[in-house]
């Protein structure tokens, strides 16, 4: 796919990408609000400016490859899918729908287009992108391998055995995202539990620990093509982010994990993504 370097136009395709997830949702009547909207900015730079892949040919053996540990963000994946044209967008209302294709977690045996993992459970995805990235790098092909975490799901154990075995396999073709926003859904992670110095713990596994504005653009490419030309360790970029993104109503409210906006609810929120943007 050809990539988008206009940051101008980027910005416009995340703003479509959150009033679709916004406009799904309150459809569905039920999913993951604020998560998703904090994400629009990076899943745009992946799919319009970093990501080698072709919405014509989804199972392209050379394509890089994304993992979305964090399931429950589904609506931002798919909407993303959709603007970059895996299917078409009127399918992005049978959000959670029986029988649709975009159930709450992705899954692959629902035959959707552009998913490389069926997730939900947190604390797996990373496993699976070691294995990818370990997979082509024995068989010497070049490609990237994406992961994408919640700042929450860190506290998972397995996410840090998965980071040892990328570390010891010097696996520098797998770069790691963590949506850094402070937030998870029974409220700060610092409540839950805490993850500080989280870059120092990523750099005492063994990796090249990044840092940029998760929801800056231009930041996104420069820290992604960091990530990527880097040889010798696995890198993972802590962006930090806002949950709900855009409408400042919303914005770093923990509350808004996983609710629906009302139709009223939605009117407001897609006016506050105009005026935002």
């Amino acid at each position: 796919m050809k990539q988008i370097d206009n940051i101008e136009e980027l910005k416009k395709i995340s703003l479509e990408i959150r009033k679709d997830v916004l406009t799904s949702i309150n459809a569905a009547g039920s999913g993951h609000t604020g998560g998703s909207l904090g994400l629009a900015d990076v899943f745009t730079v992946l799919y319009f400016n970093i990501l080698n892949h072709d919405p014509k040919n989804p199972e392209w053996e050379d394509r890089d490859r994304l993992v979305l540990s964090i399931g429950h963000v589904a609506p931002v994946h798919y909407a993303t899918l959709a603007r970059a044209g895996y299917f078409p967008l009127e399918e992005l209302k049978t959000l959670r729908k029986l029988g649709s294709r975009l159930q709450g977690h992705p899954g692959k045996d629902h035959g959707l287009p552009g998913l490389e993992l069926s997730s939900g459970s947190l604390g797996q995805g990373l496993s699976v992108a070691v294995g990818m990235a370990l997979s082509v790098k024995i068989d010497k092909i070049d490609r990237q391998i994406f992961s994408i975490h919640g700042d929450g799901e860190l506290q998972e154990g397995s996410i840090w055995e998965a980071a040892m075995s990328a570390s010891h396999h010097k696996l520098d073709n797998i770069t790691a995202i963590i949506d850094r926003n402070y937030v998870q859904i029974d409220g700060k992670t610092s409540d839950v539990m805490e993850l500080e110095l989280l870059d120092e713990k990523w750099k005492s596994f063994g990796w090249n620990v990044l840092k940029c504005n998760g929801n800056d653009h231009k930041d996104l490419i420069n820290v992604l093509n960091e990530a990527i030309s880097f040889k010798g360790k696995p890198s993972v970029i802590i962006a930090e982010t806002k949950m709900g993104k855009g409408v400042k109503s919303i914005e770093n409210d923990y509350t808004w994990h996983g609710k629906a906006p009302s139709d009223e609810e939605l009117e407001d929120f897609i006016a506050q993504l105009e005026k935002s943007n």
